[in-house]
């Protein structure tokens, strides 16, 4: 199942904030490892596409917003694959159909929208048996791939990364950062930069996420998870908030090292570090992983809400 991804390659980033902090900083390209199936969220899926296969199951349903990273990735996983996808949406239907959406349906999945009040009981044992008697016997992926198997993908993220002393991902639902902790290597650390407003309050939940790991029949790296910490200055104003100073950083970024970042996860991740190491925060030799966990279609719904921001400033002539 894996062999159509490529090996993602690290890349090194020389810049004169990483020379005056006296860091060696390198970049995870988890976004080239397959056009549509990319970043962490190919990991998300791996196991729960083997579990469905193995239970004979051909339909996955699974949840999402209107510019879903999962919804995309989902649906272009269910055709490369032979499953059937249904995606549930939250919110009305709005047509023409985003960018996103578009590329779901070109994939083969059934859209099925739901408002945002029923929507929020997509993790309860109700909904998904309405969900069952709707559409049959279907695999059920949680939001954003969220789930013990999710985690288990993520273990294999940096198994290789043993020569880094601190390996840096962006946290929204901490499945991602999750299997990264459970895998990492003696005297290394994972920071952790949450997207959310707030992003404190995932300390339990991360908590209560590898506890749950380690007690099921699950494999694991290690025994006990590594050391981690949660930078929860970034967000931005919270969840895919923008401000022109994380527009800036992500264009300049990009120009510089030829890196693409996305405005909800990457970017504000890379502006923390960046901001950090010019702050003195890491030792000197410290040896940095940042993971690019991909995403890059989602652009395209800030992009066009920024734009449409533009516009309602112009006067009119």
């Amino acid at each position: 199942m894996s062999s159509i991804f490529l090996p993602p390659p690290t890349q090194q980033i020389n810049n004169a904030i990483t020379h005056h902090a006296g860091v060696d900083l390198h970049v995870l390209r988890l976004d080239l490892m397959h056009p549509w199936v990319n970043g962490n969220k190919w990991f998300k899926l791996k196991y729960n596409l083997l579990e469905a296969k193995q239970k004979n199951l051909t339909t996955l349903l699974t949840f999402g917003g209107a510019y879903s990273n999962h919804i995309y990735a989902t649906a272009a996983a269910g055709n490369l694959f032979g499953f059937r996808t249904i995606g549930v949406i939250r919110g009305e239907e709005k047509l023409p159909l985003n960018s996103t959406l578009t590329f779901a349906v070109q994939q083969g999945m059934q859209l099925v929208y739901i408002n945002r009040e029923a929507y929020r009981q997509r993790n309860t044992a109700a909904l998904e048996e309405d969900l069952r008697q709707r559409f049959g016997e279907v695999f059920i992926i949680p939001e954003g791939g969220s789930n013990l198997n999710g985690v288990r993908g993520c273990t294999e993220i940096v198994k290789e990364a043993a020569a880094f002393d601190t390996i840096c991902v962006a946290c929204g639902t901490a499945t991602t950062l999750a299997g990264i902790v459970l895998s990492l290597h003696k005297g290394q650390r994972s920071l952790a930069f949450p997207v959310l407003k707030g992003g404190a309050f995932l300390a339990p939940e991360i908590e209560k996420l590898l506890k749950n790991y380690l007690v099921s029949d699950l494999p694991s790296p290690n025994s006990y998870p590594g050391d981690w910490e949660l930078v929860c200055d970034y967000h931005f104003g919270g969840y895919a908030k923008v401000n022109h100073e994380l527009i800036q950083f992500r264009q300049q970024f990009a120009q510089r090292h030829g890196i693409p970042l996305d405005y909800v996860y990457t970017a504000k991740m890379f502006y923390g570090v960046m901001d950090l190491l010019h702050q003195g925060f890491f030792r000197r030799g410290d040896r940095l992983l940042l993971v690019h966990t991909g995403g890059l279609q989602g652009n395209i719904g800030i992009e066009e809400r920024l734009e449409r921001f533009q516009n309602l400033a112009q006067p009119e002539n």
